[in-house]
C-alpha cells in the first residue's frame, strides 16, 4: 500500500522532471488564457472555464509528444503563438466593441483600413503583455537546451504512451466539467451568440475553436443544419402570421418621397441636452419638436455596427450573431424598403462620402435594392474630419444631387449617411471650442465624453444647415425625412459614471457613500444606448412624442405602413399596433420591454419601475420570444431562405 502511494506521489513529480517543456507551456498558455479573462469580463475567479482551459491546452500540446524531446519546441511555441495572438486581439477587440472577436470577421479585415484611426485610438501597450509568455518559453527552452536536458530525457520518453495518458487526461475533466454545465449552457454555446457567457463558462479556447467551427459551417454545407432553419421559418410565420397595419398612420405618406438621414453615432443623451448655456443638439431638438419623435429607440447592433443598422432598419430582421450581413450574407435575397419602393415605381440611391467598400456597400447597397450609389466618388473630398470628408461639404454638395433627383423623377428613396460624428471623436480644429469647463474645473476637457459632446454639436451644426436649406428651397414639399441614430457612441460606462457624478464645487467624482451620489451601471449604460428617431416631412409636421420602447428591427413596418408597402417576413412589427407589448431583442440574447432590462450573460434583470411585479410566465415568454428571433433571423439569413421560400411561391 505504501508502495502505490509513493508511486501515485512520484508520477506527477517524474512527469514534470521528464517534462518540463511541455509543463512551462502549459502553465504560460493557461496564464495567458487567465490574463485575457482578467483584462476582458474580469472573470478570475471562476474555476470552471479555468479547468476547461486547462483541459484544452494539454489536449493540444499532448501532440507535442509524437516529436523527439528536441523537435517538441516547435510545435509548442506555434500553439503558444496562436494564444498570444489570440489575447492581444481580443483584447483590443473588447476594448472596442465589449465582445469577443469571431474568426468570421477575418472577411471584414478590409474594413479596418478604413477605421484604423478609430481602432488604433484604443489600442494601448498593456494590450501587448501576453508577448511576454512566448517570450518567457524561448528563454526556458534554452536554459534547457544548454544543460543538455533534451537529448536527457530523450532516453526515457515514450511518445506515444505520454500521447495516450495525456489526452485520457484531459478528455476526464472535460467530461468532469461537463457534467456540471446545465443544457442551458451547451445551448448557448451551439449557438455561439452570447459570447461573453461562452467565455465566462467554457473559457477562451472553448469559444474560439467552437467559433472556428460555426463559421466554416455554412462554407461547409450550405445545408447544415437547413431542415432545422426551414422548420423554424414555417412554424414562425404560420403561427404569427399578421395582417397589415391597419391605424391612423396607415398610407399618409403613400407615394410620397422618402430620405433616410443616417446620423452617425448621435445618441438620445444629446437631446436638450446644455453645458454652460450652450444647446449641444438644437437644431434635431427642433426637428424632434416638429415632427414624430420616438424617444424610447434602440438600434439592434452587432459587430457591424452602422452596417447592421442598415440592414435590420431596410429589412426588418436581426443582425447575424457570426459576422457581419454587410461582408459575409451580401448575396442574399431580402425583402427590403428600396425594393418595395422600386417595385412601386420609385428611383432610390444612397450617398455616403467613404470608400463604396467600405463594409462592403458596393456589393451590398444593389442587393438591398439601391439603383445608384453616390459614394467617395461622387464627391469633391475639400474639407476633411477624422475618417473623411465633413458633414458640412457632404451636405452642401449632395444637394444639387437631390433636386436633380427630385427634378428627373416621379417618385425617389434614399438613404443619407453622414460621417464626421464617428469615433474616435477627436477634437478637430473645425469643431467649434464650446465651453466645456466649470468654474475653475476641467469638467469634460480632454476626456472621451467631452469630444464626443464637441463633435455631435458640429454634426448637429451641418444638419441644421441642411435643413435650413430645405426649408427654404422650392423642392422637398412631397418628400418625408426620416432621422435616426445608428447606434450610440459606444463610450465607457466609467465616461458617463463621471459625467452623471461630478462634483462642481471640488471638482471631483461623487463616490457611493455620498449624498448627491447617482447610480449609473451596467443596466443605466445600456438603457442609455437608445438613440433619436424622427419623423419628418416639410409639409407634414406631426410634432408629438411616441414613448413606446421601440427597435430598428420595428422601423421597416412602421414605415411600411405608412408608405402603404409590406414585408410578410419582417420579424419586427409596426409600433402603432404593438405599442407597449414589445419586445426588443439584441444580438447578445439581452432584452428590453418597458418593464425591464434583462441581461441574458448572467441571467438577470432590473425592473424598470418598482411599483410593479414581474411574473415568472413573463420573464419566460419573453426569454423563449428573444432566443426565437435570434435562431429564426441567423437561419433566414445563412439559409437564404426568403429566395428560397419565394421560389416555391413562384
Amino acid at each position: 500500500m505504501k508502495s502505490k502511494l509513493n508511486n501515485i506521489i512520484k508520477s506527477p513529480i517524474n512527469f514534470i522532471k521528464y517534462n518540463r517543456q511541455f509543463c512551462s507551456y502549459v502553465v504560460l498558455s493557461l496564464l495567458c488564457c487567465l490574463l485575457l479573462r482578467f483584462y476582458t469580463i474580469g472573470d478570475i475567479f471562476n474555476w470552471q472555464p479555468l479547468i476547461i482551459d486547462f483541459a484544452f491546452i494539454i489536449a493540444l500540446g499532448s501532440f507535442g509528444f509524437f516529436y523527439k524531446p528536441q523537435k517538441q519546441f516547435g510545435y509548442y511555441l506555434t500553439l503558444m503563438l496562436i494564444y498570444t495572438t489570440m489575447g492581444v486581439i481580443n483584447s483590443i477587440y473588447y476594448t472596442f466593441y465589449n465582445s469577443f472577436v469571431s474568426f468570421s470577421l477575418l472577411t471584414a479585415l478590409g474594413q479596418v483600413s478604413e477605421v484604423g484611426e478609430a481602432v488604433f485610438d484604443k489600442v494601448k501597450l498593456v494590450h501587448f503583455v501576453y508577448l511576454l509568455f512566448p517570450t518567457i518559453f524561448i528563454i526556458v527552452h534554452k536554459k534547457l537546451a544548454n544543460r543538455d536536458y533534451f537529448n536527457f530525457v530523450a532516453k526515457f520518453e515514450k511518445g506515444e504512451l505520454l500521447f495516450g495518458k495525456t489526452l485520457i487526461i484531459s478528455f476526464t475533466i472535460l467530461a468532469i466539467c461537463a457534467s456540471t454545465l446545465s443544457a442551458t449552457a451547451f445551448s448557448r454555446l451551439s449557438k455561439q451568440w452570447n459570447r461573453e457567457y461562452i467565455v465566462s463558462t467554457f473559457g477562451i479556447v472553448t469559444y474560439q475553436t467552437n467559433d472556428l467551427f460555426n463559421t466554416l459551417k455554412p462554407k461547409i454545407t450550405s445545408m447544415f443544419g437547413f431542415d432545422v432553419a426551414l422548420k423554424n421559418f414555417h412554424d414562425y410565420y404560420e403561427e404569427n402570421t399578421r395582417p397589415k397595419s391597419h391605424n391612423k398612420y396607415t398610407g399618409i405618406y403613400e407615394n410620397k418621397n422618402l430620405v433616410f438621414i443616417h446620423l452617425e453615432s448621435i445618441s438620445t443623451f444629446l437631446i436638450d441636452l446644455e453645458i454652460n448655456g450652450t444647446v449641444i443638439t438644437p437644431n434635431l431638438n427642433k426637428i424632434a419638436k416638429e415632427g414624430l419623435y420616438f424617444s424610447n429607440f434602440y438600434p439592434q447592433v452587432g459587430v457591424g455596427t452602422s452596417s447592421d443598422t442598415e440592414f435590420t432598419l431596410n429589412t426588418s430582421l436581426m443582425p447575424v450573431t457570426t459576422g457581419t450581413v454587410f461582408v459575409n450574407y451580401f448575396d442574399r435575397t431580402y425583402v427590403t424598403i428600396p425594393n418595395l419602393l422600386k417595385e412601386a415605381g420609385y428611383y432610390t440611391f444612397s450617398m455616403h462620402a467613404n470608400k463604396a467598400s467600405m463594409w462592403n456597400r458596393d456589393k451590398m447597397h444593389p442587393s438591398l435594392g439601391y439603383m445608384d450609389f453616390y459614394s467617395k466618388t461622387s464627391f469633391e473630398i475639400d474639407e476633411e474630419i477624422g475618417l473623411g470628408l465633413t458633414d458640412k461639404s457632404f451636405f452642401r454638395q449632395l444637394t444639387p444631387i437631390l433636386k436633380g433627383i427630385e427634378s428627373n423623377n416621379e417618385k425617389y428613396m434614399g438613404t443619407i449617411i453622414t460621417l464626421s460624428n464617428h469615433t474616435p471623436f477627436k477634437n478637430d480644429e473645425l469643431f467649434t471650442q464650446i465651453d466645456l469647463t466649470s468654474s475653475d474645473y476641467p469638467y469634460l476637457e480632454e476626456t472621451k465624453l467631452g469630444d464626443y459632446i464637441r463633435s455631435s454639436y458640429y454634426a448637429d451644426n451641418a444638419l441644421g444647415e441642411l435643413f435650413s436649406y430645405i426649408n427654404e428651397s422650392e423642392y422637398f414639399n412631397d418628400t418625408i425625412f426620416v432621422l435616426y441614430g445608428d447606434h450610440d457612441p459606444k463610450l465607457s460606462l466609467k465616461n458617463f459614471n463621471n459625467y452623471y457624478n461630478y462634483n462642481f464645487e471640488t471638482g471631483e467624482v461623487y463616490i457611493e457613500e455620498d449624498e448627491k451620489y447617482v447610480l449609473y451601471d451596467y443596466y443605466s449604460n445600456e438603457l442609455n444606448r437608445k438613440t433619436p428617431l424622427i419623423i419628418w416631412g416639410k409639409n407634414s409636421k406631426l410634432a408629438k412624442e411616441v414613448e413606446y420602447y421601440m427597435g430598428m428591427i420595428d422601423v421597416m413596418p412602421t414605415i411600411g405602413n405608412m408608405f402603404g408597402i409590406y414585408n410578410p417576413y419582417s420579424i419586427g412589427h409596426d409600433i402603432f399596433e404593438i405599442k407597449n407589448d414589445n419586445i426588443i431583442v439584441f444580438p447578445n440574447g439581452n432584452y428590453l420591454t418597458n418593464k425591464l432590462y434583462y441581461n441574458n450573460s448572467k441571467e438577470e434583470y432590473k425592473a424598470l419601475s418598482l411599483d410593479e411585479t414581474l411574473s415568472e410566465d413573463y420573464l419566460k415568454d419573453c426569454k423563449e420570444y428573444a432566443d426565437s428571433i435570434i435562431e429564426l433571423s441567423n437561419g433566414i439569413i445563412i439559409h437564404n431562405l426568403i429566395k428560397e421560400d419565394l421560389e416555391k411561391g413562384s
